[in-house]
C-alpha cells in the first residue's frame, strides 16, 4: 500500500504518549507541513499556538472538559480561526479610506468570513496530524478548546477576531503501544451521489452498529437504549452545553458588523 494510505488508515486518537519530548526536526516538520496544508484565497485564515508553559498546559487539562493527558502531551497545539491578521492589514492600508472614496461600506469580519477561517484551521491541523503519524507521532483532537471562551481569550490574549476551534496533543507512541482501531459507519451511509440519501433511516441498527455495540443496560444514566445514552454522555451533557454557551458568545464578535 502506498506509504501515505498507510499512514492515514493506521492513525487512531493517542491519549497515551513516551516521556520523551518532541525533538525540535520534528516539531518543525509538523508545524511546516500545517502550513502547507490548502487554504481559501492561500489567506491563511489561522494561526497557531505552541502551547509550552506547563501552568498552562495545567489549565488546560482542566477547562478542556477535565482531561489530565492534556498536560502529559508533549506537544500541543491550538489552531486559531484567525481573521485578526487581515483585518488589522486591510486597516494598515487604510481600506476605510479606500472604501469612502468607492462609495462602499468598510465591513469587519463576517460569520461567513469565520466559516472560512475554522475550514482552514482544522485543514492545517489535519495536515499536522498526518505529519506527526509518518514520524512515529500520535495525537488526539480536543474540540473541548473552543468551551470557556472568556478564560482561554485571557489565557492564550487571543484578539477578538481569533477563535480557538481545535487543540491536538502530541507526542511519541510508548514502546509496544498496541493500536486499537475504533470503527466507522460503512460507506454507504456516508458518501451519497448527487444528491443526499438518508438511507440510514431504513435500518438505524445497522447504520450504528458499531455504537449499538457499547451500550450497557446498567448505564448511570437510566438509558434503555444507545441513543439515550449517547445523547446523555455527550450531546446533552454539561461540556456540550458549555461548548454551546462559549460559541455563542465568540459569536458576537462576528456579526457582520460594518466598521466606521
Amino acid at each position: 500500500m502506498n506509504n501515505a494510505i498507510d499512514v492515514i488508515m493506521n492513525r487512531i486518537s493517542l491519549r497515551k504518549y513516551d516521556e520523551r519530548p518532541i525533538s525540535k526536526e520534528h516539531a518543525d516538520i509538523i508545524l511546516e507541513c500545517a502550513m502547507r496544508a490548502p487554504t481559501a484565497g492561500n489567506m491563511m485564515l489561522y494561526s497557531i499556538i505552541n502551547v509550552e508553559d506547563q501552568n498552562k498546559k495545567e489549565i488546560l487539562s482542566k477547562t478542556c472538559d477535565d482531561q489530565p493527558f492534556i498536560a502529559d502531551a508533549p506537544l500541543v497545539l491550538i489552531f486559531l480561526a484567525d481573521y485578526q491578521r487581515w483585518y488589522d492589514y486591510y486597516v494598515n492600508s487604510d481600506v476605510h479610506s479606500y472604501c469612502k472614496s468607492k462609495g462602499i461600506d468598510f465591513e469587519g469580519p463576517s460569520e461567513a468570513n469565520l466559516l472560512l477561517a475554522l475550514c482552514d484551521a482544522i485543514i492545517a491541523a489535519q495536515n499536522a496530524v498526518i505529519a506527526g503519524e509518518a514520524l512515529g507521532i500520535g495525537s488526539c483532537y480536543i474540540g473541548d478548546i473552543m468551551e470557556n471562551y472568556e478564560t482561554h481569550k485571557e489565557l492564550l490574549n487571543l484578539p477578538k477576531w481569533a477563535f480557538p476551534v481545535g487543540m491536538l496533543c502530541m507526542g511519541y507512541y510508548p514502546e509496544g503501544y498496541t493500536r486499537v482501531k475504533r470503527g466507522r459507519f460503512d460507506k454507504k451511509y456516508i458518501v451519497h451521489t448527487d444528491n443526499y440519501s438518508d438511507l440510514y433511516k431504513e435500518n438505524f441498527k445497522e447504520t450504528f452498529a458499531d455504537i449499538e455495540k457499547r451500550f450497557n443496560a446498567e448505564n448511570k444514566y437510566g438509558a434503555d437504549n444507545m441513543g439515550q445514552l449517547h445523547y446523555a454522555f455527550k450531546t446533552g451533557a454539561d461540556f456540550s452545553k458549555e461548548m454551546a454557551r462559549s460559541v455563542k458568545e465568540a459569536l458576537k464578535n462576528w456579526s457582520s458588523e460594518k466598521i466606521k
